[in-house]
């Protein structure tokens, strides 16, 4: 057996249990989930007062302010998502 081949294989021996996932292991599910929820609670409350205004419910100031919350939600889920996408992709370009 070379040498090479034996250094490699115990490479791969000492690196095989990094790549196995870990059942006990939760993450940041919960922090991701509070988020989405909190984005998608901005999103309801902005179409509320959307509807508010038009049925003259809501004064226009209320109607700038919920409209400009929903833009910055929006933008930032937008950058997460593009970094996510980003990320994704320098992966997929890393050599093997």
């Amino acid at each position: 057996m070379d040498i090479r081949s034996l250094s490699a294989a115990s490479g791969y021996a000492a690196a095989k249990p990094a790549t196995q996932t870990d059942p006990d292991f939760q993450g940041n599910a919960s922090a991701f989930k509070s988020t989405f929820q909190d984005f998608a609670a901005t999103l309801h409350g902005s179409e509320q007062t959307s509807i508010a205004a038009m049925t003259g419910g809501a004064d226009p100031h209320a109607l700038v302010q919920a409209l400009a919350q929903t833009e910055l939600a929006v933008e930032t889920a937008v950058t997460v998502r593009n970094k996510v996408v980003e990320a994704y992709q320098e992966i997929l370009r890393m050599p093997v």
